[in-house]
């Protein structure tokens, strides 16, 4: 299976200067964790609830702090036409629940989560992602 026939393909977008009360606002009104960041054209972030809670709030930042202030920079994605064994073995590997999915021009297409392939592809490997996923510590722990 494709990682195109998994994700979500109606993805929102937030940029480098909105408030991470708008960022919020829009993960609540899409009933998601994370949004995509761009500047113009450009995937150029990811800022996740955990972001905002950890980075920004426990940080002392209030509402009007901006995304570009709490985001992670160092984007992992994975393409449209990978197939999900491969993107799932690599999600459990450096630790994401979800990635932004890009086709080969680079250009946003979808977003790729845990909860997605759990649902769409039922033979385990949503498991075995989440297995190494779950390991502590790792490249993007923000307590470590």
């Amino acid at each position: 299976m494709k990682v195109r026939d998994a994700m979500t393909h109606d993805v929102r977008i937030t940029n480098l200067d909105e408030t991470i009360l708008s960022a919020a606002q829009t993960m609540a009104d899409l009933d998601a964790g994370i949004l995509p960041v761009a500047d113009h054209d450009r995937l150029v972030g990811m800022i996740t609830d955990r972001d905002i809670a950890i980075r920004g709030v426990a940080m002392g930042m209030g509402p009007d702090a901006k995304v570009r202030d709490v985001m992670t920079s160092d984007v992992k994605y994975c393409f449209d036409d990978q197939e999900i064994e491969d993107v799932c073995r690599n999600m459990g590997d450096i630790q994401v629940r979800r990635l932004p999915v890009l086709d080969h021009d680079k250009r946003l297409v979808g977003i790729l989560s845990l909860g997605d392939i759990a649902v769409a592809h039922r033979n385990g490997v949503a498991a075995e992602a989440l297995s190494g996923i779950s390991r502590r510590g790792g490249e993007h722990s923000q307590t470590a």
